[in-house]
């Protein structure tokens, strides 16, 4: 069975790796790939909805006779990333408790 990413933890993701470095979005893909089964089709709109809603910025540098586009975390980016943290935190802690408590108890 494959767990499904919701598209909050999509944003996350992509946010918390913008977070460390500016990315073009085929190595943002790459990384994203590294750890989860995502396509390329699936990336690309996650991006567009994160420019649309101002959390990340876009520039774009040569490179080989082409533009690549690189995506920056804006200031906004950086506040939905905390907020997805927050709530991700809460959220897997709970699940832990309901999912991982038979193993303290020894069953």
């Amino acid at each position: 069975m494959t767990m499904q990413l919701s598209s909050d933890l999509m944003d996350g993701l992509v946010l918390a790796l913008l977070s460390k470095e500016d990315l073009y979005g085929y190595s943002l893909t790459k990384q994203v790939q590294e750890r989860f089964a995502v396509s390329e089709s699936t990336m690309y709109p996650v991006l567009r909805r994160l420019k649309k809603r101002d959390w990340v910025t876009t520039y774009d540098e040569p490179f080989e006779g082409r533009n690549r586009r690189y995506y920056s975390i804006s200031d906004l980016g950086y506040k939905e990333m905390t907020r997805i943290q927050d709530e991700w935190r809460d959220f897997s802690r709970k699940i832990n408790d309901l999912m991982l408590e038979g193993d303290a108890n020894g069953k």
